[in-house]
């Protein structure tokens, strides 16, 4: 059946859209196909979503269904990135994907004051990722039976739940919520270089069945909310999920003043008013000026799961006055990210995963000291801006 043929049978209903597959000769076609149909329907060109580099093939079977093309979002480098890491030590360009104009200016001039200042010291403070299931006893007291009862049991448990990968390992299952007779358990495991959600909830699947085994307990949902998966949280933001990381630097008084065009009393007044109060007063959970901004951009550059991102936004910036001299940090508690799997098998990704050297094993702790790095440079350029008066200054010149 050749395409024409294919995409009449499309307009009579006769063959569906993610049937398409079936009866192309390969993914690519299968894409041209379904496009040429939504051309028609929607009596719109799409030449632009029609030219792409990937090859679908892989693509439709693990990253999107009923594919029609590829969208572009410019892409380009900020740095040199000075890292003082536990897992990186050195210099690297940066790529970040945004249509925001000024903001790779901004973080530009971040990267300057950190390689002026010796480097930014960074240090993953944890690394996990949690499911957590909804389970409900038959009362209140049987429900206390079943937290105590899983409690006693962990190393079954774990047992079962790493039983079903090579890679994942249960860490703890902490908190233990309890809400009259339903059972919220938060389930922690280590996945290595994955981010790892497809990972732990097949792990916790089995973990529940042995608790099934042994409990008189019915599940009623594999996700129940307290994970927190996608959405931001004030548990997430004290317990931490995925890479949890801090980054710190110390910048001499003269740099603030040549750099930055202000002084380390107005950086500090700022930070404390806009990104405490200001964020105290708005009940926010970010406690930090734009981290979505640097986090977004390099999600979107490198493969990462772009709902993360609200995730990942969360988090603290503190500044201090040091004789004079800026403390400056950042605290990304919730960094959900990959350097194998998902959306970094993707021919974009992979080469933006190959300019900081993070594409592969042993590279993700690595790739979440550049995020935190790049996303302090950010966050102090902006400060910076703010404290100097030049951030209106600066969107009329470069963000048009």
């Amino acid at each position: 059946m050749d395409k024409q043929e294919i995409i009449k049978k499309l307009e009579k209903n006769e063959i569906k859209l993610h049937k398409v597959d079936q009866y192309a000769s390969n993914a690519n076609e299968a894409t041209d196909i379904r496009r040429e149909f939504i051309e028609k329907q929607s009596q719109t060109e799409l030449k632009n979503i029609s030219k792409y580099s990937i090859d679908m093939t892989e693509t439709t079977q693990k990253n999107i269904e009923n594919s029609i093309g590829t969208i572009q979002i410019p892409v380009g480098v900020t740095g040199p990135l000075k890292i003082n890491g536990d897992s990186f030590k050195g210099e690297t360009y940066v790529p970040l994907a945004t249509t925001e104009g000024a903001l790779l200016a901004s973080v530009n001039r971040g990267c300057s004051v950190i390689r002026k200042s010796g480097g930014v010291d960074v240090s993953v403070i944890s690394d996990k990722m949690t499911r957590s299931p909804i389970l409900k006893a038959k009362s209140a007291k049987d429900a206390v039976k079943t937290k105590k009862w899983i409690e006693n049991n962990f190393n079954i448990i774990k047992e079962s739940a790493e039983s079903t990968t090579n890679h994942g390992k249960l860490l703890e299952i902490n908190p233990i919520v309890i809400v009259g007779h339903y059972i919220y358990p938060r389930f922690t495991y280590s996945t290595g270089d994955s981010m790892g959600m497809n990972m732990v909830t097949i792990a916790t699947e089995k973990a529940l069945n042995t608790i099934q085994e042994e409990i008189d307990i019915h599940i009623i949902a594999l996700s129940g909310n307290f994970c927190v998966d996608k959405k931001p949280s004030p548990l997430n933001l004290s317990l931490g999920r995925g890479k949890s990381v801090t980054a710190e630097i110390t910048v001499p008084n003269e740099i603030v003043k040549k750099v930055l065009k202000t002084t380390t009393e107005a950086i500090v007044e700022v930070n404390t008013a806009k990104n405490l109060i200001g964020s105290a007063v708005a009940g926010s959970l970010g406690f930090n000026a734009h981290y979505a901004n640097m986090v977004a951009a390099m999600f979107l550059a490198t493969g990462q799961d772009a709902a993360h991102i609200v995730e990942g936004s969360i988090g603290i910036t503190t500044a201090e006055n040091n004789n004079g001299d800026l403390y400056f940090s950042i605290t990304l508690p919730d960094l959900p990210v990959a350097t194998v799997g998902g959306g970094t098998r993707m021919e974009t990704a992979i080469e933006c995963l190959n300019i900081i050297d993070c594409k592969g094993s042993n590279k993700v702790k690595k790739y979440a000291e550049i995020v935190a790095g790049i996303v302090l440079a950010g966050e102090l350029s902006l400060i910076g801006a703010l404290a100097a008066g030049h951030l209106a200054r600066a969107h009329k010149q470069l963000g048009r």
